[in-house]
């Protein structure tokens, strides 16, 4: 089954943190015959009703926002400025569209400012752009234009503007927020090729899609103890290093199998979960890859905290271009790691959830 569709349906979906309500409606139009809550901080939870509390929990997390920006001031000429949500670089950020909501609920076009070259010295010419140079303009000659005629207030979400694109012929996604809607489509393509199946598992599987990653995995520290997991997967975009890095180095690159990441700055993953996952991906002929990050972080740094402690991995498709408008992937990527967690899921009995409990040590 092709998930091209829910995965461009997602991509296409404005939500910054904090502003998560239309990827939920995407979540909502593609959660099948299994039940969706959500709380009051936009997390989701697919499949929480059906939990039978003499069972063990798997938890497969992803999250709902993705980076953006958010309405700082209006300026008297009427150009606007913005305050990130989430981590960008500011050259990533200059001449490119953007849509915001204003206050009556629709979305303004805007692009942000860049100073044509005819009217830059030299001097500004080599000056290192920073965000706080940028301004986004949506036409208005005033700041009481920009209120009055646009809508726009103080506290608005700017999401970028950019629509889904797919080269068949190499299998390759274009689009925006892939980090995290490839995740998101994970959870949904996992339970779609499960089904019926997923009541008669000796473990409760549950879905969550959090809210506010990108601002300190802030929705999986309730996601988590709400649904309280014995084992989770967290999926994810994983940024894609095949571009950026000499080859030697090279841990996550497009088109060569889901990212395996075994460390970040927030957490290390169970050594157990990782090495089932390659045993697996050996048997299935699905390619794997493995990362140990110096930096960045995922829910699995929440999640794996969470009560007496979970069992986590993160499982990836690499993407390139991270935390900008426009990001590539590959659909293999994707198709093999819901094909790989389906097989583990399927794999695991209840007495692989025995080493959960307390053991002494002789």
């Amino acid at each position: 089954m092709s998930y091209l569709n829910l995965i461009a349906d997602l991509s296409n979906a404005y939500g910054i943190s904090g502003f998560e309500d239309e990827v939920l409606d995407v979540v909502a139009a593609n959660k099948g015959d299994f039940t969706l809550q959500v709380d009051h901080m936009k997390n989701g939870y697919l499949n929480l009703g059906a939990k039978d509390h003499n069972k063990p929990t798997v938890m497969l997390d992803s999250h709902l926002d993705e980076v953006g920006f958010m309405v700082a001031y209006i300026a008297s000429n009427g150009q606007i400025g913005m305050q990130a949500i989430g981590g960008w670089v500011a050259s990533s950020v200059q001449s490119q569209k953007f849509a915001i909501k204003n206050r009556w609920g629709k979305y303004i076009s805007a692009v942000s400012s860049s100073k044509p070259p005819h009217f830059m010295t030299a001097t500004e010419k080599e000056k290192s752009l920073r965000l706080t140079d940028l301004r986004l303009d949506v036409g208005a000659s005033s700041a009481q234009e920009a209120r009055e005629l646009f809508g726009i207030e103080v506290g608005q979400p700017v999401t970028p503007a950019v629509t889904f694109d797919y080269l068949e012929e190499k299998q390759i996604m274009l689009g925006k927020a892939f980090d995290n809607r490839l995740g998101v489509a994970a959870v949904l393509a996992v339970f779609q090729e499960l089904g019926d199946q997923v009541a008669d598992l000796p473990f409760n599987l549950v879905g969550s899609f959090a809210s506010q990653e990108e601002v300190g995995l802030r929705g999986a520290k309730i996601t988590s103890r709400l649904i309280d997991p014995q084992m989770a997967i967290v999926f994810e975009a994983t940024p894609s290093d095949d571009f950026a890095k000499e080859p030697s180095l090279v841990q996550g690159s497009m088109g060569k199998g889901p990212q395996l990441r075994y460390r970040d700055s927030t957490y290390i993953a169970s050594d157990y979960l990782n090495q089932r996952f390659v045993d697996l991906a050996s048997q299935e002929s699905i390619a794997i890859q493995k990362a140990v990050r110096a930096g960045g972080g995922t829910n699995a740094g929440a999640i794996s905290l969470n009560n007496k402690g979970v069992e986590i991995l993160t499982l990836g498709v690499p993407a390139r271009y991270a935390h900008t408008h426009h990001l590539l992937a590959s659909y293999q990527d994707f198709s093999d790691m819901v094909t790989l967690t389906v097989a583990f899921l399927k794999s695991l009995k209840a007495s692989d959830f025995a080493r959960y409990q307390l053991q002494e040590k002789k």
